[in-house]
């Protein structure tokens, strides 16, 4: 049986107590900066990663004159500038507001939406959940209860293919393929033989609820939203002012039943699809993404919420592009996208201009940031997307799917974090360079919510003694000689309770042990310690959602 929306995995303990935070959150913003070993750090929120090329020039300029030549992108496709001096901020705040990127100074922390990277993009692309993201942002930014949410709140907006909908929203919309009947007289909108519109109909959850609430494409945006201020009032009824949806303390829960006595209220209609409890296969993933709804009962009255069964059976997954893998994305319009990666999640000022200039010169004018910490940039010929994807892999990006530096990350490390305990950035780089981005072979699994059972420490073979100045530049260098990326190491091989070879899961680099960044799902973790570097897989106790295609790395929230 398929689960009508596979939960994403809790990203509390199993078996913990929730926080009681009797703070607000200290995540940083445009406006509200970060105190760093570095210098100042400023997140800037990009609701759905979009930015025009003139936005994105706006980014390079402050990061060329105020921060330290470079740009960090973030697992929820933000970017962060660091190195900033103690009095920029009325200088960065002038600049960003004059590119647009700050429309609502008192909301600038809580535009938290990831949407899929590739909607609207590849082959077969399903709905593009693009055109929610924006209206969401411009309800959240006209919302006055909404500044009561935390910076770490997510909206994920999934347009059917499952690369998003595992990555720990709060809450999420999943976009359903055509054809699906949607609640009262919102159908589908998109024409004969063409990919769904959001005139079609979407399946909202929140948190860890297996169940979901199907809601007609138009509603979807407000939908979000008032599933997130019926999350702050559970919150203040609860007294624990927790921050996100699974911190809410027993009893207090948020659950899809208590948002539709809401949506009722606003004159939204929706219907309940119940959930499923077995875990879906890697086959099944798309499938599952998608939702392919059984049959729906009719729209429900403003008396009681119709429910709809989930799916028993699944149809044949859709062969979407993987959204994490660099290379070109061919479009069904003969148009092409460009899909490359920041080594490490960092880029220079030079590599961050030179993608804005294939997006002004070849592309659409627009670029995309990824929750895997990469670029898509769409509208180019092939002609035009062959040549360029070779003078970015020649500039040190990250443009093939079998780089040594494909799925490879790590934390900020010395010397920017203070508690990091060393370069973790450059060891992981000497790591690759030399062939082996795990320092050993993986012995031992562990759990997310158990991370402090970890194999014993393992020290890297040969690791080079640095002088200052002396660090490796992270990524692939110009011109890199073709061929495969490095071999597993012995032992990373499929088992009983790893459907996907250890080499296929990404490898995450720590200073310490917050791993401020770490991926979602399973990973390989390599953390250091004072005795060396200690090296485990992490499994979450209770599954991930499945994402495709299988082996795709999920990025935390």
């Amino acid at each position: 049986m398929l689960a009508a929306m596979p939960p994403s995995p809790s990203t509390r303990p199993h078996g913990s107590e929730p926080p009681i935070r009797d703070r607000g959150d200290a995540c940083p913003g445009a406006l509200r900066l970060h105190s760093a070993a570095d210098g100042h750090l400023a997140r800037v929120r990009l609701p759905a990663g979009d930015l025009t090329v003139r936005q994105a020039e706006a980014l390079a300029d402050a990061a060329d004159r105020l921060g330290d030549g470079h740009l960090s992108l973030t697992s929820r496709g933000n970017a962060e500038l660091r190195g900033l001096p103690d009095d920029c901020g009325g200088r960065l705040a002038a600049l960003l507001r004059d590119a647009g990127l700050l429309p609502s100074e008192r909301h600038e922390r809580i535009r938290n939406i990831l949407a899929s990277p590739l909607a609207g993009l590849d082959r077969h692309t399903p709905s593009d959940v693009r055109l929610w993201a924006r209206e969401l942002d411009g309800l959240l930014c006209a919302s006055e209860s909404a500044t009561a949410l935390s910076g770490r709140f997510l909206f994920v907006l999934d347009d059917g293919r499952g690369d998003v909908a595992a990555l720990g929203g709060d809450v999420s919309l999943v976009a359903e393929p055509a054809g699906t009947e949607a609640p009262a007289d919102h159908g589908d909108q998109s024409g004969t033989g063409q990919p769904a519109r959001p005139g079609g109909s979407a399946l909202l959850r929140v948190g860890d609820d297996p169940a979901a609430l199907r809601i007609a494409g138009p509603d979807a945006p407000r939908a979000a939203l008032t599933a997130a201020e019926t999350f702050l009032s559970a919150a203040e009824a609860s007294g624990s002012g927790a921050w996100r949806v699974r911190e809410l303390p027993a009893g207090h829960g948020l659950t899809a039943r208590a948002v539709a006595e809401r949506l009722r209220g606003a004159g939204v209609e929706c219907v309940l699809v119940a959930g499923a409890t077995d875990v879906v296969g890697a086959a099944d993933v798309a499938a599952a993404a998608r939702v392919a709804g059984a049959g729906t009962e009719a729209a429900p009255s403003t008396k009681a919420v119709a429910e709809a069964p989930a799916a028993n059976e699944a149809s044949t997954p859709t062969p979407y592009a993987d959204s994490s893998a660099p290379g070109i994305i061919e479009g069904g319009d003969g148009a092409h996208a460009l899909s490359v990666l920041a080594p490490l999640g960092r880029l220079s000022v030079a590599q961050w201009r030179l993608l804005v200039a294939v997006a002004a010169a070849d592309g659409d004018g627009v670029l995309r940031l990824t929750p895997w910490r990469g670029i898509v940039i769409p509208g180019l010929s092939a002609d035009a997307a062959a040549a360029r994807l070779r003078e970015l892999a020649a500039a040190g990006l990250i443009t093939e799917p079998d780089s040594p530096w494909h799925r490879i990350g790590a934390c900020t490390g010395r010397p920017g974090c203070a508690k990091s305990l060393t370069d973790v950035r450059a060891d992981a780089t000497a790591a690759v360079t030399a062939g082996s981005p795990v320092p050993a072979p993986v012995s031992v699994s562990v759990s997310v919510s158990d991370p402090d059972t970890c194999p014993d420490p393992v020290h890297l073979p040969g690791k080079p003694e640095r002088g200052p100045g002396t660090e490796p530049e992270p990524g692939p260098k110009p011109n890199p000689e073709p061929g495969p990326g490095p071999k597993p190491e012995p032992g990373l091989e499929p088992g009983p309770d790893n459907s996907a070879p250890l080499h296929h899961l990404p490898v995450y680099w720590s200073g310490c042990e917050r791993r401020c960044g770490h991926p979602h799902g399973a990973w390989v973790d390599v953390l250091a310690t004072a005795d060396g570097y200690r090296v485990s897989v992490v499994r979450p106790k209770t599954p991930p959602a499945p994402a495709a295609p299988p082996g795709a790395p999920c990025p935390t929230s």
